[in-house]
């Protein structure tokens, strides 16, 4: 093996206490990855010691090393040669995260803008809480969360959101979709086999409850929110909903409306999960406070900082009824133990000092700012166009007029054109879309004859104001 030394040199230049592993992975890894293929005769262990400039007895080590871990062979006066029990080349891990497809102008909905995580006011809280958390606060969490962290969220969403947040009745999840599986989970150890979820609405409902064994039954929606006579002729005593910014359609549900989701879920004995994934951003008055403070004990709420923070952080909460507190609390200590120590006391100083309070001002002063550029754009592009849902959220509805229709031809035209755009009937479930009473159709919220036309569901928040023109202007273009 003439090029032996040469794949080896670097092992043999390594400190003289680490040379012997040095050389023994630099072996290894030439052998996993091919460049020493299977059948190569080795050089003796008195050649490749000279070679390399080191001691016979570290190759000797090595080989000897190798050979019983499989990767080499020998026999006594026939050399060492590459095994062949290593046959392929060791595999790069691949990243499976979601990706723009790299489209000239992206509206997907889901997504905040990434570069107002405040990269300086977190790394400041992490070295704090390096410094001052004591060893003990490095071992298994209570798999509620930190002690600090729920008392911090209770004050915090009691005063933003209206929550009726006992710190003993929190849960620290990894996000939303966690929250929504622990909860799935529970209620089919208790004989929960259907739930009701809003159509349209998020897919990711229908399958974190599919995951657990409990078939989604869609409901469909009008102008006040879920409506009420399909609920109760469905006969499911648990539904899913997003009230204060139903996702896709923008409504924020009525405070009649709200009353009556709860009247429901007494009179079943049912449970209603609120998921407030962006009840934070309201842009014409107050946010509207959550559905769980006017019944704790029917309402289960949960949320999280993916759209004010970043959705890497997997961080959210998860508030429940008290006849649930013991299951759900077991089925998360099961699941993974709690949730990462250091990263919820890093949050809860975040919260605690007031700094998520600034990032949430700062985030909507940015967004409200992108949901008047979209609404100006498509108002200048596409003149008649009605735009919905703008109140709250990250994401609007534009139901444009009936000459852009109809909505195959709109979209593929604009997806030839580099954009990235969804109709609301992408959120719709299978099988139920048209029917009488889902929100769009036979003249209920989208008006008569809305069904017909292109409706698309814009998101806007990781769209710098500029990019948002631009992007409805190439929209306009290519149709």
């Amino acid at each position: 093996m003439t090029s032996a030394w040469e794949l080896l040199l670097p092992a043999a230049s390594a400190p003289a206490r680490a040379r012997g592993r040095a050389l023994q992975e630099a072996l290894r890894e030439a052998v996993r990855s091919g460049r020493l293929a299977a059948g190569t005769r080795l050089p003796s262990s008195r050649d490749l010691a000279a070679d390399l400039g080191v001691s016979r007895g570290l190759v000797t080590e090595a080989y000897e090393q190798l050979t019983a871990e499989g990767y080499l062979r020998s026999g006594r006066g026939a050399g060492t040669w590459v095994g062949d029990a290593v046959r392929a080349a060791r595999p790069r891990a691949r990243d499976l995260a979601p990706r723009s497809p790299g489209d000239r102008a992206d509206f997907v909905p889901g997504t905040p803008d990434l570069s107002l995580f405040p990269r300086s006011a977190w790394a400041a809280a992490q070295r704090s809480v390096l410094t001052d958390l004591p060893h003990e606060g490095l071992g298994y969490p209570d798999p509620r969360g930190l002690p600090r962290l729920r008392t911090a969220l209770a004050e915090l969403l009691a005063r933003r959101r209206g929550v009726v947040a006992d710190p003993e009745r929190i849960v620290v999840v990894s996000g939303v979709a966690q929250a929504t599986a622990l909860l799935a989970s529970v209620l089919h150890a208790r004989g929960t086999r259907t739930a009701g979820v809003e159509d349209p609405g998020s897919p990711q409902h229908s399958a974190l409850y599919a995951s657990a064994g409990v078939d989604t039954v869609p409901l469909p929606l009008d102008e006040e929110g879920l409506a009420m006579s399909p609920l109760r002729a469905s006969g499911v005593r648990v539904v899913v909903t997003t009230p204060a910014h139903q996702f896709p359609t923008g409504i924020g549900y009525s405070a009649r409306r709200r009353a009556e989701l709860l009247d429901w879920a007494r009179s079943v004995d049912g449970l209603v999960l609120e998921d407030d994934y962006d009840g934070d951003f309201r842009y014409d008055r107050a946010p509207v406070g959550s559905l769980q403070g006017l019944d704790p004990e029917r309402v289960a709420y949960t949320g999280s900082v993916s759209k004010s923070l970043a959705p890497g952080l997997r961080l959210g909460w998860l508030l429940v009824p008290d006849r649930l507190s013991d299951e759900v609390v077991e089925r998360k200590r099961t699941t993974d133990l709690g949730h990462p120590a250091l990263d919820q006391a890093l949050f809860a100083r975040f919260v605690e000092r007031g700094d998520y309070d600034r990032q949430l001002r700062a985030c909507q002063r940015a967004y409200r700012e992108r949901r008047d550029a979209l609404v100006a754009a498509l108002a200048e592009h596409f003149p008649g166009s009605r735009v919905t849902g703008i109140a709250a959220g990250l994401h609007a509805i534009a139901t444009l007029p009936e000459r852009y229709g109809p909505e195959e031809r709109f979209l593929a035209r604009v997806a030839r054109a580099g954009v990235a755009v969804r109709p609301l009937t992408a959120y719709g479930h299978p099988g139920a879309a048209g029917r009488p009473g889902t929100y769009g159709h036979h003249g209920t919220a989208g008006g008569p004859g809305a069904g017909a036309r292109v409706r698309l569901v814009l998101g806007y928040a990781h769209l710098s104001p500029g990019r948002i023109r631009a992007g409805v202007g190439r929209m306009a273009a290519a149709v």
